[in-house]
């Protein structure tokens, strides 16, 4: 089971909420969310309710302000945790373009440059065949951020993007 605070104001003050589970509206338990610790699990907090919205992964620790979830808000609506029941084997296929077409390839390792990796700034599909996942739309992991659960991905909409845009990737092996 895992456990995550919500605080009001930054470096952990003001008003807080405990949550050990889902929730798909967080804004009767507080206005504004300006720091998180994460005491167990790993999370993935949304800024519109019923887990909607821009999405940040967060694993175990002290997030005291919310650019250290790369967020620039303090809108904080929903959460749900991640659950990892594939053990620790970790494969993705990129794709270059929709449908699973044009270049593609396998990894089963973080990736923080596309770029330098592929040669193209753009995943437009995937399959997810072990593990669970996080694209960033900037290199070294920074940017918007997208949870990838085991699955096929035909376009980039299916993981929720507005494009294809992906910097890195890297695999969730904390949860």
């Amino acid at each position: 089971m895992g456990k995550i605070i919500f605080y009001e104001d930054l470096n952990f003050q003001g008003r807080c909420y405990e949550c050990n589970s889902d929730c798909s509206d967080l804004h009767s338990y507080f206005t504004r969310c300006q720091s998180i610790r994460v005491e167990s699990g790993c999370w993935i907090l949304y800024d519109h309710p019923d887990c909607t919205g821009y999405q940040y992964v967060l694993m175990r620790g002290e997030y005291p302000e919310p650019q250290k979830w790369m967020s620039f808000s303090d809108s904080i609506k929903s959460c749900r945790m991640i659950r990892n029941v594939y053990g620790n084997s970790y494969k993705i296929r990129v794709y270059e373009r929709t449908e699973f077409r044009g270049q593609m390839k396998e990894y089963d390792n973080d990736c923080d440059s596309i770029f330098d990796s592929l040669q193209f700034h753009q995943i437009n599909s995937c399959i997810v065949l072990d593990g669970i996942w996080v694209f960033y739309d900037q290199p070294s992991y920074s940017g918007h951020q997208y949870f990838l659960d085991r699955g096929e991905y035909r376009c980039h909409t299916d993981w929720g993007a507005t494009s294809a845009k992906v910097g890195s990737f890297r695999r969730i092996t904390e949860c």
